[in-house]
């Protein structure tokens, strides 16, 4: 579809407007990371400010393990045994860290488990095991790429990564590098999301929410609620340990800054709040939204973007005309424009905080009535 509105009549519109497929691989990852997110906060209350060392814990175990550095992992061992595996590590640290945390409740919380994991961070940061030079991070050791699939079935299984992932032809369409890690990485991220789903409709779930709406009433009623928070906490902590090993094993390198800093974790929390606080699909969206429009407000001189499109489209002409005081078009555009995305996302920020507090996915479901994926369905039955 990408390719086709691209080669349309409308094609520099569409480009300038529409993600690359380049700019879609993280957000799938990290709309993973944020919607493991969204399944600790958004269902049960708890901000969990730290998430972000179960991310960095996938990224790095996947790395380590490819570059002979986990006891009893050999080098060979398949990219999903070892997302699995830095899964269940994530869940063992997320029960320590629980344990601790949970004693306390609201910012409390959100504080405590941000310093578990600055604490990571730092610890990470000055590791001398896992590099040589650990503060600017590790690479992985080979050419090849990492494969998702079934183990151990050669025919089942297609490499990632931006230049060492595999290519595939089907018929008269052919599928690159990119192009194939998008598609099996957005796999997996589809599995999992499901999974949550699943978890969040099951009685299990159901607690969760009853805990985020009344968590005294809760405990009246006779549900251990620590407990049950201590398993959701390792349950989101699993699936941010597979987003961060998706990002190791497509971008081939991680850095402390990128995995463990707590700003990460913000990033999350953005993308949570701009597609809706518990709606579990929501960070998905939020992230694309966040991403296209920081894409759309690039100062790449190539490709798509709001500022190749002026400077291709107004004409010399235009972009030397005087605005103000001597200051000229293409002065304007590059003063106010040009490397200030992440001020225009603040902004933007600030506004769905007050003017649409339940996110993009959230107010459509307000809007609908219900869930999205039942009441469109049930709108279209009613037109036939």
């Amino acid at each position: 579809m990408y390719h086709l509105l691209v080669n349309s009549p409308f094609g520099t519109e569409a480009a300038t407007l529409l993600p690359r497929v380049e700019t879609m691989i993280p957000v799938l990852y990290f709309g993973l990371f944020a919607m493991s997110f969204d399944f600790i906060s958004g269902y049960t209350g708890y901000l969990s400010f730290g998430h972000a060392a179960f991310y960095g814990t996938g990224a790095y175990f996947v790395i380590l393990t490819a570059n002979d550095k986990i006891p009893l992992l050999p080098p060979g061992t398949p990219f999903m045994v070892s997302l699995v595996v830095a899964g269940l590590v994530a869940v063992a640290l997320a029960l320590a860290i629980g344990a601790v945390s949970f004693r306390l409740t609201g910012v409390y919380f959100a504080m405590i488990t941000l310093g578990f994991a600055q604490v990571l961070y730092v610890f990470v940061r000055g590791w001398d095991y896992v590099g040589s030079n650990p503060r600017d991070g590790i690479f992985l050791n080979g050419a090849n790429g990492l494969n998702i699939g079934v183990p151990g079935v050669d025919a089942l299984n297609l490499s990632i990564g931006a230049l060492t992932g595999d290519e595939v032809s089907l018929g008269f369409v052919h599928l690159g590098q990119t192009e194939v890690s998008y598609y099996m990485i957005g796999l997996v991220v589809l599995v999992c999301y499901f999974a949550m789903q699943r978890i969040i409709h099951s009685p299990f779930g159901k607690v969760m929410v009853a805990i985020r709406e009344n968590e005294e009433r809760a405990i009246a009623v006779g549900y251990d609620t620590f407990r049950y928070k201590l398993g959701a906490f390792a349950i989101s902590a699993f699936f941010a340990a597979v987003a961060g090993g998706l990002l190791a094993g497509y971008e081939r390198t991680v850095s402390p800054d990128e995995s463990f800093n707590f700003l990460v974790a913000g990033d999350a929390l953005l993308a949570s709040i701009i597609g809706g606080f518990g709606t579990l699909a929501g960070p998905l969206y939020g992230q694309l939204f966040n991403e296209t429009f920081r894409e759309f407000l690039s100062k790449a001189g190539e490709g798509g973007g709001l500022l190749p499109y002026l400077r291709t489209h107004l004409g010399s002409g235009v972009m030397g005309t005087t605005i103000y005081n001597g200051l000229t078009v293409q002065g304007a555009i590059e003063t106010f424009l040009n490397g200030h995305a992440s001020l225009y996302v603040g902004a933007l920020f600030v506004l769905f905080v007050l003017f649409v507090p339940n996110g993009l996915l959230g107010t459509l479901r307000d809007r609908l009535g219900g869930p999205v994926s039942k009441e469109i369905p049930a709108r279209l039955r009613r037109f036939r």
